[in-house]
């Protein structure tokens, strides 16, 4: 489907309970993609496939009381922060259940390579995050469309709605940053 009747479909998101399905059919494929890239270097035993985590992060932002989707690529900047949140939560959950010795790997972007992390190092990242959320939350958007989405400069500039430019130069403060955060032990992750 063209990018155009996808932005129009967001538009009538929240008016026409027939737009919803009719975008769910748009955009499941590019969903499940996004899923497969957050998923791509999980543990092979993980509970959530590919299909589960779009499903999942399709029903967080069907469930938003006002989802004001400026365009495709706002509304995949949001499905993959979704997926993020979800794969954190999830993490959380297995680390509450004590299964210390399961390995995640996080999304690849560029020419930074990411070793297999456990989940403890996982939160860690999202707690660093946390951390960058509360010099600017821009800075967070940023990481979670490339480092946890594996999207494009261009692509998280679409989606957040800034230029190519600002992208870059956050990308790069908030890599310094979260390095920084993470200290030397951490630090490989980002």
């Amino acid at each position: 489907m063209m990018q155009a009747e996808i932005t129009r479909l967001l538009s009538e998101w929240e008016r026409d309970p027939d737009a919803r399905d009719a975008l769910l059919a748009a955009v499941y494929e590019e969903l499940r993609h996004l899923a497969r890239g957050h998923l791509r270097h999980e543990r092979c035993d993980h509970t959530l496939s590919a299909t589960g985590l779009a499903h999942e992060a399709w029903l967080k932002l069907a469930n938003q009381r006002e989802a004001a989707w400026k365009n495709r690529a706002h509304f995949f900047g949001a499905a993959s922060q979704a997926m993020r949140r979800l794969l954190v939560d999830y993490a959380r959950g297995r680390a509450a259940l004590k299964h210390h010795g399961d390995h995640v790997t996080l999304t690849p972007v560029d020419d930074l390579v990411h070793a297999s992390s456990s989940i403890e190092e996982l939160l860690a990242v999202d707690h660093a995050l946390e951390g960058l959320s509360a010099i600017n939350g821009r800075l967070v958007r940023v990481v979670e469309c490339r480092y946890f989405g594996g999207l494009t400069i261009p692509e998280t500039a679409e989606a957040l709605g800034v230029s190519h430019a600002t992208v870059s130069d956050d990308w790069r403060f908030a890599l310094a940053w979260l390095r920084r955060a993470l200290g030397p032990a951490q630090s490989r992750l980002m």
